[in-house]
């Protein structure tokens, strides 16, 4: 747990940065990329709980299945964001 916490930190690191780097085209570009990415998941799997989904990011010990959660959706937040601020569109998300 402790690895997966620290690869957390490193991507939510990692998001501020090109968050700051990015324009607002890029963050909206990404937005859209992002929002496509759920769509196809809801239409694959159902519907995602907003009120659950913010509730794992405000946990404050989040358990083992949570990190993993949280630690693979910023790990698309970055490579999505990457792709776009550098144009670069091969990494699968």
């Amino acid at each position: 747990m402790a690895q997966q916490l620290e690869a957390f930190e490193q991507y939510s690191i990692q998001a501020d940065l090109l968050i700051g780097q990015a324009t607002r085209e890029q963050l909206a570009e990404c937005m859209r990329l992002l929002a496509l990415i759920v769509a196809r998941y809801q239409i694959k799997h159902g519907e995602i709980s907003l009120n659950s989904a913010s509730a794992m990011l405000k946990a404050g010990d989040p358990n083992d299945e949570q990190l993993l959660i949280l630690t693979m959706g910023m790990e698309n937040l970055v490579n999505v964001l990457r792709n776009v601020v550098t144009g670069i569109r091969e990494i699968k998300h």
